[in-house]
């Protein structure tokens, strides 16, 4: 079952059930190394997941849960392997979205729930962007209408001695330090299974060519997309040969100056150029401010390098 939450919509199993999760791997071609986040109702539920529960675990639920953020924390046996890729830790989260409440309320079980679609590929932040990716694959969509955030949520580790951000997401890494102190560094990526999901270098991608642009100087042949960042593009730029405003076969979408609106659009637009036949979709490159960090995690991923 495919349900929505407020970052993106999940592709949902009793989390305690190893054969049902089995088949979430199936749904999306997932590999095995690439751990789920278990979503839950409560700070009682999620504490019925893991062998310790920190003070900073309790002062970061209090401020951002229910809401976008993931804790990683050491895992009860209780969570089948599958679920943890084999590590010893588990990611739980109280997903804002009251549907999504609703239904792990009524189950009364954590809900494993990766975004619902093909692994690597854009997510979902609508009903019909998860018909369109998983077809058959999925039993039932609950329409929720479009996820407000729209882009996945922040990882927080912490299992360690100091509190480690693995994924930059819903909730910043300045409003993260606001509540526990400054974080610690993330070592290199692991081989073998990751931490946490969303760590591989290609993913989040459109089955579209995606470049990032500066200045909006984009490819010279093709039919393409240009994604603008905000305001109207530096009038210099538009005597460079490439810029979108000199050319008839390229359509120019203006992207919010924000980056919270940014996020929540990205990818329904990243949708949408997928189904236009473009050759190519360009994305201007967005401030290197902190509040843009989730975002920009995601277009790099999001890029095909050559």
């Amino acid at each position: 079952m495919s349900f929505p939450t407020e970052t993106v919509y999940g592709l949902g199993a009793n989390a305690l059930d190893a054969d049902a999760v089995a088949r979430i791997y199936v749904a999306k071609g997932r590999p095995a190394t690439s751990p789920l986040i278990v979503h839950v109702d409560s700070v009682e539920m999620a504490k019925t997941l893991v062998t310790a529960w920190p003070e900073a675990a309790e002062k970061l639920a209090r401020e951002f849960w229910p809401g976008p953020l993931t804790l990683v924390l050491p895992a009860c046996d209780v969570v089948p392997a599958i679920v943890r890729a084999g590590l010893p830790t588990v990611g739980v989260r109280m997903p804002r979205h009251l549907l999504a409440q609703e239904l792990i309320r009524e189950a009364g079980v954590p809900l494993a729930a990766p975004s619902a679609n093909r692994f690597t590929q854009v997510s979902p932040t609508t009903a019909e962007h998860v018909r369109r990716s998983l077809g058959d694959a999925v039993e039932m969509v609950l329409d929720g209408g479009p996820c407000a955030v729209g882009i996945e949520s922040t990882v927080l580790s912490l299992a360690g001695p100091r509190a480690v951000l693995l994924r930059p997401g819903g909730v910043t890494r300045a409003q993260i330090e606001a509540v526990i102190g400054p974080l610690g560094e993330m070592d290199e990526a692991p081989e073998g299974a990751h931490p946490s999901p969303g760590m591989h270098p290609r993913h989040y991608s459109p089955r579209t060519r995606l470049l990032l642009v500066k200045d909006g100087v984009v490819p010279a042949e093709g039919r393409g997309v240009y994604l603008a960042y905000g305001q109207k593009s530096p009038p210099y730029a538009a005597r460079r040969v490439g810029h979108p405003e000199l050319r008839t076969d390229v359509a120019v979408v203006k992207m919010p100056a924000s980056a919270e609106d940014y996020a929540a659009r990205l990818y329904d637009e990243l949708h949408r150029a997928d189904e236009g036949g473009y050759d190519w979709i360009a994305v201007e490159a967005v401030p290197e401010t902190p509040e843009w960090e989730g975002v920009r995690d995601r277009v790099k991923r999001a890029e095909v390098r050559e």
